[in-house]
């Protein structure tokens, strides 16, 4: 019986030892696979974040200071052809038709060290300007008066009647260019203004009708005077062109008329220019 008893312990304590070993060999739990892929996840997080939301490099400024603007002229020609007309002209004065004006300068340019597109236009020219009257004369040399008259022709009258004036003037301009490397092809805008003394301003009508506009005489006639404008004036510019083809804008600051001898009136024009600059 005794003997009985010690093969059952026996076996019972192999069985036990078996049973351990298997125990011992079997995988990790899954739940230590799920926290290495979470870390993973976890790691690489970062990284993606970093890649998405990185900025672009900073675009490098040009210094305008140091283009090079060796092949523009450092002076040239302006020529201006525009229309005319009077600012505050009063019922009394009749102007029609199309009063032009003829302006040609010979003008330097000089741009800013600091930054190549900003430059200053000076120069020195002659500026015109013919203003057309309907059936009205311009008594510029009637000595005997106070004040320039502008009569009504009731009878005979001048097929054509214009007041012509021309100046010597000097415009000075501050100048933009967006690309001053290549001023055949760039945008350009000008603000200034024109110094002008009056040279000569005189009156011309040619072909004189009658009353139903009959001619009667195929002459012209033609008087001159400066008694009652103001010989200098002050005109403020304005300029914008694209090549060397743009166009301009400018107007009086003083009147056409001394304040003793009529009514003040302000002439401006518009128009076409034609520059390099």
């Amino acid at each position: 019986m005794k003997k009985y008893f010690i093969i059952v312990l026996v076996s019972f304590a192999t069985t036990a030892a078996f049973a351990q070993k298997k125990q011992s060999k079997k995988s990790p739990p899954p739940t230590t696979t799920q926290d290495s892929t979470t870390s993973t996840k976890t790691a690489l997080a970062p990284l993606s974040n970093q890649t998405t939301t990185a900025a672009p490099p900073a675009k490098a400024k040009k210094d305008w200071s140091k283009v090079n603007i060796s092949k523009r002229a450092a002076d040239h020609f302006m020529f201006q052809l525009g229309y005319d007309n009077w600012a505050g002209v009063p019922d009394s004065i009749h102007i029609k038709g199309f009063n032009h004006s003829v302006n040609f300068y010979f003008m330097f340019d000089i741009p800013f060290k600091t930054d190549k597109r900003l430059s200053i236009g000076a120069g020195l020219g002659i500026g015109s300007s013919n203003v057309l009257f309907d059936h009205q004369e311009v008594m510029v040399a009637a000595y005997q008066n106070t004040t320039l008259a502008f009569p009504v022709d009731q009878g005979n009258h001048f097929k054509t009647y214009k007041l012509t004036t021309v100046s010597l003037e000097a415009p000075v301009e501050l100048r933009y260019a967006v690309d001053p490397e290549h001023m055949d092809q760039s945008w350009k805008f000008a603000l200034g203004i024109k110094i002008g003394l009056l040279l000569s301003a005189y009156t011309k009508g040619k072909d004189l009708q009658n009353q139903v506009g009959q001619t009667i005489g195929n002459y012209s006639e033609k008087e001159s005077s400066k008694m009652f404008f103001n010989t200098t004036h002050l005109i403020a510019t304005a300029r914008i062109s694209k090549g060397v083809i743009g166009l301009f804008g400018q107007i009086q600051a003083n009147s056409l008329i001394k304040s003793s001898a009529g009514p003040s009136m302000f002439p401006f024009s518009m128009g076409i220019t034609l520059s390099g600059l």
